[in-house]
């Protein structure tokens, strides 16, 4: 009998985290990813995850063209400015700073340029126009052409052939700092058009966002880091170690009804669960949908990860009674909304069973764990399983507040290109995650997909996108900072070893793409690393 998802979300105190899947995390394959170093790829779990949770140095590798990513002031994410071609006369553009890291350009083109290229076009309609009476590529008097072409196609082609001669020109004082992309000319064309027609000459506007600086507080403040990690106590190797080994031993066991008692500790219960608030005015009492469970497969060995003080009330409870009482959801319960509440709670136990155990002995070993001839080799097996889990989790949740406290030492004025390049990306990962997990049809994948759905997806999830944005620039101000490096060969490998995974899998792969997100990796590995060995870090149970 399965639990039902808001049930267990609803009872247990962390139902993120279970020791089965604590466990299976140690013997599952490895990811399609070859990259795993100390850490290994890393996806976003759901829309609402804490900051801490996203971790972007863990991302899986992607097959796709960039559309996110660390930032980096790089070529491979800032803008690079077309060729220039030479002017007659120079341009004049007057650059005023905006906020969220943007520059307006604010550019003046004399009639002097407006006219040579004004000419460029007549000549080059001339080549391509196909005028009767002329062989093409003659010449052909200006007043016949403009009457054949039309006068203000002409006007809209020099307009377009000013843009294009002076915009490289007028983006020289932000060449190497304007990001990929994000270069509008904001003028509209009709108001060129107009000043043109009036003045032979152009203004136009530009904006463009461009490289962040990143002002960390204090200054070098992350060479002598205090850190303080909470490592949840599900993951102890020891107590993980036993509560494994007594989760194998019972699945060996039969599930016997119980026809003469109450429930007691060690039973299995097959529970209908319900709830409503606690209020004074009972006309506002509502009932707590995701409290409502039917069939909800319950062991009471497991009580301890539950509501406080629901298993205690149903102790004693017999098959087809009904109980009826109050519990209080901790001011930290895991559901926000919940925090606070009082509930009165309604459970009727449909069935009841205990269960009918092997003695544990050696005769179990293989059972246990196949290819094991002792319950010591068993215990010895699962606890270097745990232990390596235990490590793997403290290593994430080291990296985890080490990337929190950065993320708080910094101050960016974040563009809004990178804010949404960001938020898209991570939109993106989850919206994978959904389809690789259930099964949508095109009305629904419409729906997620749309425009609508990202916009409101980068409203709701603002000061994640831009706690993870600060993560990313922090680490990769320091990576350069510090003059840090990986070998060429290092790099190299990684690569080679993450195509042949894509084509194991006869995947498709850009290899430029890959390259730049296993050097994002091994950046984000080294500057870890680097932080761990400087920083001071206590770890605490919770």
């Amino acid at each position: 009998m399965e639990l039902s998802i808001s049930s267990t979300s609803l009872l247990y105190s962390n139902p993120s985290l279970s020791l089965d899947s604590i466990f299976c995390k140690a013997s599952t394959s490895l990811p399609t990813s070859s990259l795993q170093f100390q850490r290994t790829a890393f996806i976003p779990r759901d829309l609402s995850s804490p900051p801490g949770r996203i971790h972007l140095l863990r991302r899986p590798l992607s097959s796709s063209p960039p559309n996110g990513g660390r930032f980096r002031a790089s070529a491979s994410s800032v803008a690079v400015a077309a060729e220039k071609d030479r002017l007659p006369a120079d341009i004049e553009v007057t650059e005023v700073e905006e906020p969220n890291s943007r520059v307006r350009l604010s550019v003046e083109v004399p009639p002097v340029v407006c006219e040579d290229c004004y000419r460029r076009v007549i000549k080059e309609f001339t080549k391509q126009a196909k005028i009767p009476g002329f062989r093409p590529g003659k010449n052909v008097p200006e007043s016949i052409l403009l009457s054949y072409v039309g006068k203000q196609n002409v006007q809209k082609a020099t307009i377009e052939s000013i843009l294009e001669r002076t915009l490289p020109h007028a983006m020289s004082s932000v060449s190497g700092k304007a990001l990929k992309d994000s270069v509008r000319i904001v003028t509209k064309f009709s108001e060129m058009e107009n000043t043109y027609m009036s003045l032979s000459s152009l203004r136009y506007d530009v904006i463009v966002d461009v490289a962040p600086e990143v002002k960390w507080i204090p200054e070098d403040g992350y060479k002598s880091l205090k850190i303080v990690v909470e490592i949840d106590s599900e993951i102890d190797a020891q107590r993980a170690c036993q509560q494994e080994l007594r989760r194998r031993h019972k699945s060996l066991g039969t599930l016997r009804i119980v026809t003469d008692r109450g429930l007691q500790i060690g039973d299995v219960a097959v529970l209908d669960i319900s709830a409503t608030t606690i209020v004074q005015d009972e006309s506002n009492v509502k009932n707590i949908p995701s409290a409502e469970s039917k069939g909800f497969h319950f062991d009471t060995e497991d009580g301890d990860k539950l509501l406080p003080g629901f298993l205690d009330s149903i102790i004693g409870i017999q098959r087809s009674e009904t109980k009826s009482f109050p519990l209080f959801f901790p001011d930290n319960w895991n559901q926000e909304n919940l925090c606070g509440v009082h509930a009165q709670f309604t459970v009727e136990c449909k069935e009841l069973f205990y269960r009918d155990l092997p003695e544990l002995d050696d005769s179990l070993a293989d059972k246990l764990l196949p290819g094991c001839t002792s319950l010591k080799q068993v215990e010895d097996s699962v606890l270097q399983r745990c232990l390596e889990v235990e490590q793997t989790a403290k290593d994430q949740a080291t990296d985890n507040a080490i990337l929190d406290q950065l993320s708080k030492m910094v101050e960016i004025d974040i563009p809004r290109s990178l804010f949404e390049e960001q938020g898209r990306q991570l939109y993106g990962a989850q919206l994978l995650q959904i389809q690789a997990n259930m099964k949508l049809d095109e009305q629904q994948l419409a729906s997620l997909s749309s425009l609508k759905a990202v916009n409101e997806y980068l409203d709701n999830q603002k000061q994640n996108i831009t706690h993870v944005i600060k993560q990313n620039l922090a680490v990769g101000d320091i990576f350069r900072r510090e003059n840090l490096q990986f070998s060429t060969e290092e790099l190299v490998k990684e690569v080679e070893n993450s195509i042949a995974e894509f084509k194991r899998h006869k995947q498709e792969y850009d290899e430029e793409r890959v390259r730049e997100q296993v050097q994002e990796i091994l950046e984000g590995a080294k500057v870890l690393e680097w932080l761990r060995e400087r920083a001071e870090i206590n770890y605490i149970k919770r």
